[in-house]
């Protein structure tokens, strides 16, 4: 049996390849659009694809189902509850799929989603199972937040008490040894509390993971109800276009360079500019107007938080990684990528009055003017790391919701932006100022930098 783990950490995503080795058959459960690592490593093994198994619509990036049904011919499975545009194999509780020797039986896990699913793979049929696929139904440390599909009318309430009778009588149920492979992990706004450990066993989360102790079910719901991170817009986007026989990714290699004049036609027809540079080079000089998403962090995750998805997108990069920006914005199906600006970050001094700077400020700074001006501090975190600490009398939006709730933040008095370590504070302050804010600088260091700042020693 071959059982391979590739692990995107930009979307903290787990998907999976499972071959036979005699047969020479094998699944991708939970793929990502961009599929030539699957294809090569098939080819690797001698394994042909057949089929594509999905544990639930995913809502935080674009399945690659139909990408890979469309270059091996492989079928495309879900739970029984699942209903798309496109043909697919739907599987109830206790099926299984023969791979030759290598077998898999479907699990039905809802919780998560209604249609959601875990995948139990054994290495012959009949044996003790090797491992348990669980999709968003059980993370490491966590399990699966059921808000999630309120997007496409599902009651959450409903749905987290179908997971904790997915949780304590049937994953649960499984004997300790089984290793649990999830499709995500840290970061993930799937849910809150999520390890970033990449594998673990059914008793190492009976043992440590909190969210499947032994509890009531009310206890249970309102546990998984309260702390979750903010909902990026795009989620519910995604969430229907895996349900839909959507266009197939588009080949970044066609991405067009654009001169000066060619981006700004582009802006002024309503295409925003995403410059993906880090934050400090943002900070030095940038085009007015743009919205920085750093490409060395969360970017598409991110970019999917300010940007809209029906939006066109000019990308900013450093020489070299404009097909990636555009491939990992491709990931959570923002595909309306016209081209990148044909000019490099050091001859935006050239540009005239359309290069502005951003400004960053240190912890000492931030300090004096919180307290001498009349400043809003604007603290862009989620409510789970709020919980841990924040800057008193700091107005709280979530970047996830700062686009659509911008008009709470004052616009007659100076704005300083905070995250937990100073990249999402400029993204923050660069949405503000495209949005129409003027005043608006971040922390540098973000909220670690003024709690070591401020913690007693150094008082």
């Amino acid at each position: 049996m071959i059982l391979k783990q590739y692990y995107l950490g930009c979307l903290s995503h787990g998907s999976y390849l499972i071959g036979d080795e005699k047969s020479g058959q094998a699944v991708v459960v939970d793929p990502r659009r961009d599929i030539d690592e699957y294809i090569a490593d098939a080819e690797a093994n001698n394994l042909s694809i057949t089929g594509v198994i999905n544990t639930h619509f995913h809502a935080d990036f674009v399945a690659g189902h139909l990408e890979l049904a469309a270059a091996t011919g492989a079928w495309i499975g879900y739970g029984r509850r699942a209903e798309t545009e496109y043909e697919i194999r739907t599987f109830g509780h206790g099926e299984t799929i023969s791979l030759g020797g290598v077998e898999l039986e479907i699990l039905e896990t809802p919780g998560h989603t209604w249609e959601s699913v875990s995948v139990l793979v054994r290495e012959q049929p009949g044996a003790s199972p090797d491992a348990v696929l669980t999709g968003d139904a059980l993370f490491i440390g966590d399990v699966g937040r059921p808000d999630l599909a309120a997007a496409v009318g599902a009651d959450p309430d409903e749905l987290a008490r179908a997971l904790y009778s997915s949780i304590h009588d049937v994953l649960m149920k499984l004997p300790d040894d089984v290793r649990v492979l999830p499709a995500h992990g840290a970061g993930s706004a799937c849910g809150k509390n999520l390890s970033d450990e990449l594998e673990s066993t059914i008793g190492a989360q009976r043992m440590m993971n909190l969210s499947v102790q032994p509890m009531g079910e009310d206890e249970f719901v309102a546990m998984i109800r309260s702390g979750q991170p903010a909902i990026p817009e795009y989620f519910a986007v995604d969430a229907v276009l895996n349900r839909q026989d959507r266009p197939l990714i588009v080949d970044g290699g066609n991405l067009r360079a654009l001169t000066v004049r060619e981006m700004q036609d582009a802006a002024a027809r309503g295409a925003r500019i995403l410059d993906t540079r880090s934050p400090e080079d943002f900070a030095e000089g940038h085009l007015a107007g743009t919205l920085n998403v750093g490409i060395d962090g969360r970017f598409a995750e991110t970019a999917g938080m300010v940007v809209g998805a029906d939006e066109e997108i000019v990308i900013i990069a450093d020489p070299g990684r404009e097909e990636e920006a555009a491939m990992r914005l491709g990931r959570i199906g923002f595909d309306r990528v016209v081209g990148y600006l044909n000019t490099p970050a050091r001859a935006f001094a050239e540009l005239g009055d359309i290069v502005q700077r951003g400004e960053r400020v240190d912890v000492e700074t931030f300090d004096k003017e919180r307290r001498d001006n009349d400043t809003t501090v604007l603290d862009v975190r989620n409510p789970g790391e709020i919980e841990d600490g924040a800057v008193p009398g700091s107005l709280r939006i979530p970047l996830a919701e700062l686009a659509r709730r911008h008009d709470e933040v004052p616009t007659n008095r100076p704005v300083l932006v905070h995250c937990a370590g100073g990249w999402r504070s400029s993204v923050g302050a660069s949405t503000l100022r495209a949005l129409g804010h003027t005043n608006v600088r971040d922390l540098a260091g973000g909220y670690s930098a003024w709690a070591a700042a401020h913690e007693p020693s150094n008082a």
